[in-house]
């Protein structure tokens, strides 16, 4: 399953993963326990630091030393991008709460980062390959209100600066659209799609590749609304 999708983004720079895909490869590297891990998206701090004056987006943050030995958390430190990746909010240090310990090293969240080594680092040449990756988790829930749809990705079509990404469908709460779209370094659309089902992955070549989420939107303008994403980038 893994060298498919080493596949695809060989070819296209991205790859969409379908959930029952997911599941499989990371109950192969010992994940359990989904709702115990999905249920820690409810108790995420306010980002503050949105230069558009959003209050629609929560999140928790954490880094990583990640190698064949395993995953070993870093002490926390702030979540940096430039400008040139991010004309939104970069610039800045931006200190996030820090991913709870006990999430840090639940088997899913294990599990995924183990699976995202095995599928990036091969990807990577060897001349350039290091011998640990400097893995950065997001966890991510964006609010949606009949005043104010919530954003994913409210720097537009982006790269992060990193090597690679992988963005991991927790849940989606009476919530429409929410479409990622890439594009290569033309401006042209290389693939479009959603993710629906928990477990849902999209995988990116971020050197190669830009991305973006339309903004999500309350089905039932009279129940919360969000859409729960974790995100996993590494970089050299």
């Amino acid at each position: 399953m893994l060298h498919r999708i080493q596949q695809a983004i060989t070819a296209d720079g991205f790859s969409f993963v379908p959930a029952s895909t997911v599941e499989g490869l990371l109950a192969a590297a010992g994940s359990r326990d989904w709702e115990g891990f999905s249920r820690s998206w409810d108790d995420l701090g306010l980002d503050t630091y949105m230069a558009d004056g959003g209050r629609y987006r929560r999140r928790r943050h954490a880094c990583f030393s990640l190698s064949r030995h395993g995953a070993v958390r870093k002490p926390h430190q702030p979540h940096y991008q430039s400008r040139d990746y991010n004309r939104l909010n970069g610039g800045i240090e931006r200190w996030f709460d820090p991913v709870d310990e006990a999430m840090a090293g639940h088997a899913v969240m294990q599990a995924v980062l183990r699976t995202g080594f095995e599928l990036f680092d091969p990807l990577t040449p060897v001349e350039i390959r290091p011998p640990a990756w400097h893995a950065e988790v997001h966890q991510f829930r964006i609010e949606a209100s009949p005043a104010q749809p919530g954003c994913p990705t409210p720097e537009g079509m982006h790269r992060d600066g990193v090597d690679w990404v992988l963005v991991m469908l927790v849940q989606r709460e009476n919530v429409a659209r929410g479409t990622t779209t890439i594009l290569d370094a033309a401006g042209r659309t290389l693939g479009s799609f959603t993710l629906t089902s928990p477990m849902d992955v999209a995988v990116v070549d971020d050197g190669r590749v830009f991305h973006g989420v339309t903004p999500v939107v309350p089905v039932d303008p009279t129940r919360p609304a969000h859409r729960d994403v974790l995100v996993v980038t590494l970089r050299r």
